[in-house]
């Protein structure tokens, strides 16, 4: 089997969603319109399964009306600029991946915060599902040694997230691992904000995930990172960048023609900050009108603005996170090793 015959796309996008009671974390009842051929499928499934789609039958943006904001489509979008990070250079950054057909597939990515404890985005995670946490990854098709492979055993989504408004914010989530990570030279902590800390307009960050280089390139399996500048909530909130769509409980990075683009949703906004990295953002959504679209950034939850709701579910479910440490779906059908 070549590497081109493993990569099939899931290409969904919920239009409604209702909870139900159920004895697992998280579960859910869907109505997904998926990518068929030249086509939209409307389906509803009970199992929260996607369709799965040859590469070459998706298509290049969801249409939205602007300025509806958009899930980052995982496959053909991911850190569009931007280069191959130095290996385990982003020693947090995690790969969350999902089972079907007794493989494992790349889904989003996330921030290592505690040994037991990922934060990544809601819209990740708000489907049945078993997961597991690859930690020390850089090549995500090559087994290269440093992996630790972890099963999550519980999922806590922000209580006010609603799927069907991803501009209502509360895009956080937590993933409790089943074990504690071993920390070395690949995997460490992210480093956290202090509760309410915005960041200055231009404030050099950078965006990390695994995808393309360039749009319409080839799909790499290598981590990638963008540098992205923080654009101010006055200038992002404004009538002709993002307007009333963007929350003060979340943070704008890039939006120039020449700025890098998304990273994979549930990924860390790495900002500088006293010489040193700190996540500053989970990556949430971006504008239907795609990559580098000008004055459009890409939108991230603000993670200053939720460590009491983290601190308070580690503190009642495990280990608790302070707020400053020093080391801190859209589906790709990747398949994992």
């Amino acid at each position: 089997m070549t590497l081109a015959d493993m990569i099939t796309v899931r290409v969904c996008t919920p239009v409604s969603t209702g909870m139900i009671k159920t004895a697992h974390p998280v579960a859910c009842l869907m109505v997904y319109k998926a990518w068929v051929g030249r086509f939209w499928s409307v389906r509803v499934l009970s199992d929260c399964r996607y369709a799965e789609i040859p590469l070459v039958e998706r298509p290049r943006h969801l249409v939205l009306a602007e300025p509806e904001p958009r899930y980052l489509e995982n496959v053909v979008e991911r850190v569009v600029g931007g280069e191959v990070a130095r290996p385990h250079s982003w020693p947090w950054q995690i790969s969350l991946q999902y089972l079907s057909g007794g493989s494992y597939y790349h889904t989003c990515g996330g921030s290592l915060i505690r040994r037991r404890w990922v934060m990544t985005a809601a819209h990740c995670v708000d489907t049945s599902r078993t997961w597991r946490v690859v930690l020390g990854d850089h090549d995500i098709y090559t087994h290269e040694g440093t992996e630790q492979y972890m099963s999550v055993s519980n999922v806590y989504i922000h209580p006010s997230w609603n799927s069907n408004n991803v501009a209502g914010g509360y895009d956080i989530a937590l993933l409790r691992l089943s074990a504690d990570a071993s920390l070395n030279s690949y995997v460490q902590l992210a480093n956290l904000p202090p509760s309410g800390q915005v960041l200055p307009n231009n404030n050099p960050c950078y965006i990390t995930g695994w995808g393309r280089t360039q749009t319409g390139g080839n799909l790499s399996a290598q981590l990638k990172q963008a540098s992205l500048p923080v654009v101010d909530h006055s200038t992002c909130s404004s009538s002709s960048w993002w307007g009333s769509t963007v929350k003060t409980t979340m943070v704008c990075a890039g939006g120039g023609s020449l700025s890098g683009c998304q990273g994979d949703s549930g990924g860390p906004l790495n900002c500088q900050v006293s010489g040193q990295y700190v996540v500053h953002g989970v990556t949430s959504f971006v504008s239907s009108l795609g990559c580098n679209t000008q004055r459009k950034p890409t939108v991230f939850t603000r993670v200053s603005a939720y460590i009491g709701w983290l601190e308070g579910v580690s503190e009642v479910f495990g280990s608790y996170i302070g707020y400053f440490f020093i080391h801190f779906c859209t589906d790709k059908g990747k398949t994992a090793t």
